[in-house]
């Protein structure tokens, strides 16, 4: 950091990156150099054949070429291992050795192209040196083409615009030519970020709706990411720094800084309560994600019991919406539910931006009409996730202040008319007039479920709704608040969606900064050390993240725009949070849905996933305990449905084993 420049424009590249690549390419040229010198000293004697000068010639020159070659690699190694992340001013002739390595580029591949034409007129010499030559030749034409994907890899559109900036540095522009550098930035990120989405995104159509999550998605990535002068391994090194000292913090606290007091009889009750409905109907929000979670979850067994409703025709008294392979996804919501077909209102798997699938059944063991709302499964859903703006929904209630995620609030209204206005509820109602709404969901589901209970609870006041690993970036704060009454949410272990938000995302790229600005080790220590930290475990405290005095006045600008990284690296140095993303009108913090139980795992069961042995505790906790993302490596598998759903199977059961224990009182709140 900052990415280096080469001819006149910055690339996504930093000086200190070249040490993994340089030390395999040096590798694989010492092997290459000493594979053609042992061939040239043992078979020279065999070149007296037609052709045969031609080859010792090349040979030779190659030998000489793959030494200048060795020996430059070998200089970019040893300076990029130099300095620190925010401290490139000891790698500064990187770029002298770098144009050299690019200049020994045109004679290799004008000799690999002679090479190729002398073997091609068929030299009569010894089979294994031409064999030798034939191998070099391609050896040397992968080499080649490996350069030119990595160039295209580390090319950044932007650069162009940002080289000038980078070499003069933020210090030498006011606060009228800084407000256009950034105008400017922004304008032109925004309209890559949509070409590089719509790229990506080419197969899922272009209506209107799909148009403004384009819109919205882009501009939200070009915010986040234009005011920082960061390479990806510079975030590499910052997550792996911050792993460490999240858990060195960890260590050090005090038990009575974690546990204050012991929860009441009454709320262990609830508790209980809670966490049993949950363990319901959680089924009913993995169902709603179709045969592919089935097939995942019972990767033996599953195919077997669902083929056959895969290939069977079956007249329904329910609806079948939209998608592919439904009786599949039927035959597997039947075996999650195991309820039987004439229990089922409504089943969509239209899938579309801001329009989710949802199943609409009768669950007569809890006596409920349940609607299950599928999470994230496609490219639309990863568009509706990613429009994050904030937007205001029209209540009928006494709450000021309601907004809401504006993708998951559009998905929502999607939802809500297809329920209340298309008659759906009605007809669920009119079989069981005496059974309540409950609305349950996993992740994107979980945050459209916790909005349509909201909008659907002046029609339905005893309306519930369980919302599995919902995102955190949902509602406003007096919403979050109203939810309490009827929304419960569940969040397992460093799940890191229910503490994913806008505001929490900026909130980790400062605490990346900060943390990279501190560090004393060059960026290749940091990544070595964090993945066998990440693989084995270590003692987090060895890793040093405080910079010694002697180095600090070297500290170069990480952040476009401001004045220093540091102030000059003092102690008392706070970043700003003037970033776009802190706009209060467009960003504002949003919180989950409702009363959150955490599961907690107690003790550590490996690094990585599910363990069958991994012992969870359960307790409720306040929203500002996920006020901020953790990294560890369970932070993506504990979102996981499959996961979740055994680790909740595990917490029940643990607790209803422990019917022995002293009574707990009775319960507060009715299972529903």
């Amino acid at each position: 950091m900052p990415g280096m420049v080469l001819f006149g424009r910055r690339w996504a590249i930093a000086s200190d990156d070249l040490v993994f690549p340089g030390f395999f390419e040096l590798f694989l040229r010492v092997l290459w150099w000493i594979g053609i010198l042992t061939l040239y000293l043992m078979h020279r004697g065999k070149l007296d054949c037609a052709g045969g000068v031609l080859l010792s010639s090349y040979m030779i020159v190659l030998i000489v070429l793959l030494a200048f070659v060795i020996c430059n690699v070998l200089a970019i190694v040893c300076v990029s291992m130099k300095g620190t992340i925010c401290n490139p001013g000891p790698r500064k002739s990187m770029s002298k050795l770098l144009y050299i390595r690019l200049a020994l580029f045109l004679p290799e591949m004008v000799w690999a192209s002679l090479g190729a034409a002398w073997v091609a007129e068929g030299v009569q010499c010894d089979k294994t040196v031409v064999n030798g030559i034939i191998a070099t030749v391609i050896f040397s034409w992968i080499i080649i083409v490996a350069t030119l994907v990595t160039i295209i890899i580390v090319f950044d559109p932007l650069g162009g615009k940002m080289a000038p900036y980078s070499s003069a540095g933020p210090s030498h522009l006011d606060s009228h030519e800084s407000s256009q550098l950034f105008n400017g930035l922004k304008t032109a990120a925004t309209s890559l970020w949509e070409t590089r989405i719509k790229f990506l995104c080419c197969c899922i159509g272009q209506d209107d709706h799909t148009r403004v999550a384009f819109s919205s998605t882009a501009e939200l990535f070009s915010t986040y990411f234009s005011d920082t002068d960061l390479v990806p391994s510079d975030i590499a090194a910052g997550l792996a720094l911050l792993h460490q000292q999240q858990d060195n913090i960890s260590n050090n606290q005090e038990p009575a800084e974690v546990i204050t007091h012991s929860p009441e009889p009454s709320q262990e009750a609830d508790l209980d309560a809670e966490l049993e409905n949950c363990r319901h109907y959680m089924q009913f929000a993995a169902a709603a994600y179709g045969w592919p979670l089935y097939i995942y979850r019972n990767p033996f067994t599953g195919l077997c019991r669902i083929g056959g409703d895969c290939c069977r025709n079956r007249t329904t008294d329910y609806d079948l919406v939209g998608g592919d392979q439904l009786n599949c996804h039927l035959g597997s919501i039947l075996q999650t539910t195991r309820l039987q077909y004439r229990d089922f209102i409504h089943i969509s798997f239209h899938d579309k931006v801001y329009e989710l699938p949802f199943l609409v059944a009768l669950d007569h063991r809890k006596e409920s009409v349940v609607v299950a709302v599928r999470g994230t499964m496609s490219l639309q859903d990863i568009l509706t996730d990613l429009s994050a703006e904030s937007e205001t929904l029209d209540l009928e209630c006494e709450v000021e202040d309601c907004l809401a995620h504006k993708g998951i609030s559009q998905a929502a209204r999607y939802i809500y008319r297809r329920l209340n206005d298309d008659g759906i509820l009605s007809q669920a109602f009119s079989v069981v007039p005496e059974y309540r709404l409950v609305i349950v969901g996993h992740s994107l589901g979980a945050g459209a479920a916790a909005l349509v209970a909201i909008m659907l609870r002046n029609l339905y006041p005893q309306v519930r709704c369980y919302a599995f690993s919902p995102p955190r970036g949902l509602l406003s704060k007096s919403l979050h608040e109203y939810s309490k009454n009827f929304i419960v949410s569940l969040v397992l272990g460093n799940d890191v969606i229910p503490r994913l938000s806008v505001t929490n995302l900026e909130d980790l790229k400062k605490r990346i900064l900060r943390v990279i600005a501190h560090c004393n080790e060059p960026k290749y220590k940091i990544l070595l050390q964090g993945c066998w930290y990440e693989l084995f475990g270590g003692n987090p405290s060895n890793f040093p993240t405080e910079l010694e005095g002697a180095n600090q006045g070297d500290l170069t600008q990480p952040l476009l725009g401001e004045q220093t990284l540091l102030t000059h690296c003092s102690p008392a140095y706070s970043f700003s949070s003037d970033s776009p993303l802190d706009s209060p009108h467009k960003y504002p913090p949003l919180y989950p849905p409702g009363r959150i139980i955490h599961l907690e795992e107690e003790g550590s069961s490996g690094r990585f996933g599910y363990c069958s042995t991994a012992q969870y505790s359960a307790k409720w906790s306040h929203e500002a305990q996920f006020s901020k993302i953790l990294i560890g490596p369970k932070m993506l598998t504990d979102h996981m449905p499959d996961i979740l759903m055994r680790a909740l199977d595990r917490v029940v059961s643990d607790r209803v084993a422990c019917l022995s224990c002293p009574a707990r009182g009775a319960s507060n709140v009715d299972v529903v």
